[in-house]
């Protein structure tokens, strides 16, 4: 992506994680199913998505565009996110079909999220992708565009299980969807990037602590607190013993880091001193 649709998505992607944070799993549900269903209409359409990407006519007609098209056939979350994405200015028309994939995915893993089984969703696409290593005919088959949609779909869920699926619905919403809109990629290598994708989501529940002494349990259990107050989730702890920050703490959430060590004060007076 350039610049200008990189920071369309980083906005987007920022308002979902805070819608992410509080909202229920099924509605969660709910708003994944509805953007991967105004993806497949994108994708398959393709002058409704140049209209909708379009960056020579007003956002707010854009906007408006959308609201006709999509109200009363998808929920009023998603059509506020929907609204926000086609409001956003694109480098390409296709970034908008990037942007609406990768939120529909993350708006799917927020349910994972909250239930406390990214972990599993995590392994589980990993080894699906091992799978499609160890059976590239499989992954042929899953991907063979000149066959039914529906057909291909039918074969995911009977090698996940059937009605006895050996995945999460969460894994197997994410996969059917690969399936169902492959953008070109193969479906190995899209089960690597939803493990990635889903690595990464865990990452947002984790702070990675840096500190010059051992903390106490009580120390640890305030600062979990803080943070979980701090990112409107609940936020665990991994705790490194790193004496060369000298004093105060380090801590990285997600991307978003917080130095407050001593080092980094003694190298910001450094820099002020005159040379």
């Amino acid at each position: 992506m350039q610049s200008a649709s990189r920071e369309s998505l980083a906005e987007a992607t920022k308002r979902l994680d805070a819608l992410v944070d509080r909202a229920t799993a099924a509605d969660l549900a709910t708003l994944g199913d509805d953007l991967f269903a105004v993806l497949r209409l994108v994708v398959s359409e393709p002058a409704l998505r140049r209209h909708l990407a379009d960056p020579s006519v007003p956002a707010a007609a854009r906007s408006h565009l959308a609201d006709q098209l999509f109200s009363g056939k998808i929920g009023r979350t998603a059509l506020d996110v929907l609204s926000d994405i086609v409001s956003a200015r694109w480098s390409r028309t296709s970034d908008l079909e990037d942007a609406l994939e990768a939120l529909a995915r993350r708006a799917v893993l927020g349910v994972a999220e909250k239930d406390g089984t990214l972990d599993d969703v995590e392994d589980q696409l990993f080894r699906f992708g091992r799978i499609l290593d160890r059976e590239p005919q499989l992954g042929q088959l899953l991907g063979d565009r000149t066959q039914p949609v529906e057909g291909r779909v039918g074969l995911l869920k009977k090698v996940l299980g059937g009605e006895k699926s050996k995945v999460s619905a969460v894994t197997a919403t994410l996969l059917e969807q690969a399936v169902r809109i492959p953008q070109g990629r193969t479906l190995d290598r899209q089960a690597e990037q939803l493990s990635e994708l889903a690595a990464a989501r865990r990452d947002r529940y984790v702070a990675h602590v840096r500190t010059p002494v051992r903390l106490s349990a009580a120390q640890e259990q305030q600062l979990a607190e803080s943070l979980t107050r701090v990112y409107g989730r609940p936020i665990s702890l991994q705790v490194e013993l790193d004496e060369s920050i000298l004093g105060g703490l380090v801590v990285k959430v997600g991307d978003e880091l917080i130095d407050g060590s001593v080092a980094s004060r003694i190298a910001a007076a450094r820099r002020t001193l005159p040379s």
